[in-house]
């Protein structure tokens, strides 16, 4: 019988979605692309029976797991049949969005403001990661351009991902205030005051 995946890590689940990605490198033809599809589809079927063994958030946790497993298998297939940097931005976007997905799951576990503090640290995460993706493919696509153009196209090309950074960076700042300003939330009267100025300070928010 299939164990379940079960309940463990979130660094545990990203080391396995980050050796997968290593099985699907190679490109595959029409007819090993339908039969890895299909493949996978049972996979993900095999492994959300097994969760059933599991109850309450074990549970949860499992099959937020075998779900994001799908995912990544999916979108990392999409991207050994057919692959541009759009197919390749969306394995690391399912990535992040599967890690996401378990860490939510698993911050079920706590209760009050540690639980609020876990659940936006798990979107901080997926935010930063998100935001790394979309500047790697749109700098590969500037990059691909300033290649095929003048001199002036690459400093268009450079003038672009600067800007692709800067917004990067200030969403993963965005992100990363609202965890702190969560944080805060242990904290009463003046004690959380302090709290709350000390990060807008540390984060140009007064």
């Amino acid at each position: 019988m299939k164990k379940p995946i079960g309940k463990f890590s979130v660094v545990a689940f990203a080391a396995c979605l980050m050796l997968g990605s290593t099985v699907m490198a190679q490109t595959v033809s029409s007819s090993d692309f339908s039969a890895s599809k299909t493949r996978i589809k049972a996979e993900y079927k095999a492994d959300k029976n097994a969760c059933s063994s599991l109850s309450s958030n074990a549970k949860d946790i499992c099959v937020a797991q075998a779900k994001g497993k799908e995912d990544v298998a999916l979108a990392e297939l999409d991207n050994s049949y057919k692959p541009t940097l759009k197919t390749q931005y969306k394995v690391r976007v399912a990535k992040a969005d599967s890690i996401y997905e378990v860490a939510k799951q698993q911050c079920d576990d706590l209760a009050g403001n540690p639980k609020d503090v876990c659940v936006k640290e798990a979107k901080a995460a997926f935010t930063a990661a998100k935001a790394d993706a979309n500047t790697q493919m749109k700098t590969s696509e500037a990059n691909v351009t300033a290649n095929e153009k003048t001199a002036k196209a690459q400093n268009t090309a450079s003038s672009e991902v600067k800007e692709v950074r800067a917004d990067a960076s200030a969403e993963k700042r965005a992100a990363q205030y609202k965890v702190e300003k969560e944080k805060c939330d242990a904290f009463a009267s003046t004690a959380k005051d302090n709290c709350l100025t000390d990060a807008k300070n540390r984060f140009g928010k007064l």
